[in-house]
């Protein structure tokens, strides 16, 4: 698989307003985008360090896999992105390799990306995200 970098790394919160005076008043960091992504049922706000981006991702509603994430797991680390050059093209190797797919085909995500989520229990426990 052809990775050039993390894309970034999404955390799970119960609310982005409540979150942002740390990122931006301690950690210095500037929220450059906030959108709700309605079929994904979440809102995301995200915050540049380096090359990488955080992503802050809100449940819109509680039967979202975020929200869902949250009352099983709490608020924290959700997953991984990787930046690939063809989401298709990963897919398929990813699946060749004998990795277990939650999307067969990659599908929008926020920010115009075309995205993709391997299955945590084929990737060591770790929900990875391919963006493209």
């Amino acid at each position: 698989m052809d990775i050039s970098h993390i894309e970034h790394i999404g955390i799970a919160v119960k609310s982005i307003e409540a979150c942002l005076p740390y990122y931006e008043n301690v950690l210095s960091l500037k929220c450059y985008n906030i959108e709700e992504v309605a079929d994904q049922k979440v809102k995301t706000a995200f915050f540049k360090v380096g090359q990488t981006k955080i992503e802050l991702l809100e449940p819109t509603s509680g039967d979202s896999t975020i929200a869902k994430f949250i009352e099983k797991k709490g608020e924290g680390i959700h997953h991984i992105a990787f930046a690939v050059p063809d989401v298709a093209a990963a897919l398929a190797e990813a699946e060749s390799k004998g990795v277990q797919l939650i999307d067969k085909a990659p599908r929008s995500g926020a920010e115009g990306l075309n995205i993709a989520f391997l299955h945590p229990k084929s990737t060591c426990s770790v929900l990875t995200e391919l963006c493209q």
